[in-house]
């Protein structure tokens, strides 16, 4: 069973810093493109940031360049989002997602980041 599983958020203050991991079980994960979407209360699910399988190309959303950075561990099964000078208009539940030609694609169940002072 294909399993997505995010942690690392939380709350933090504005201006602060924060990294999310997700990792995979149950499918070959250097195989898979991953991304990190967000979804704000109110609004749609929005693509962040993506990943290729082995990481040499990385590509973000406007909005996060030079703030947010997309890595990924191949021997670990995860990947990470390293999130800087956060502002409360980052707030939203992310969730990680796995790609592969052909394959199901797959989401994560989510995690929560609140920023506020």
């Amino acid at each position: 069973q294909v399993q997505l599983v995010e942690s690392g958020g939380g709350l933090v203050q504005p201006g602060g810093s924060l990294t999310l991991s997700c990792t995979a079980y149950g499918l070959n994960f250097h195989d898979y493109r991953m991304s990190w979407y967000r979804r704000s209360l109110g609004n749609e699910r929005e693509w962040v940031a993506s990943i290729s399988t082995v990481g040499g190309r990385t590509d973000y959303v406007d909005s996060v360049k030079d703030r947010f950075t997309i890595s990924r561990n191949n021997a670990k099964n995860t990947v990470y989002l390293q999130m800087t000078s956060l502002n409360p208009e980052d707030t939203a539940v992310y969730y990680c997602k796995a790609v592969q030609y052909r394959r199901p694609v797959y989401w994560g169940e989510g995690a929560q980041v609140t920023v506020a002072s």
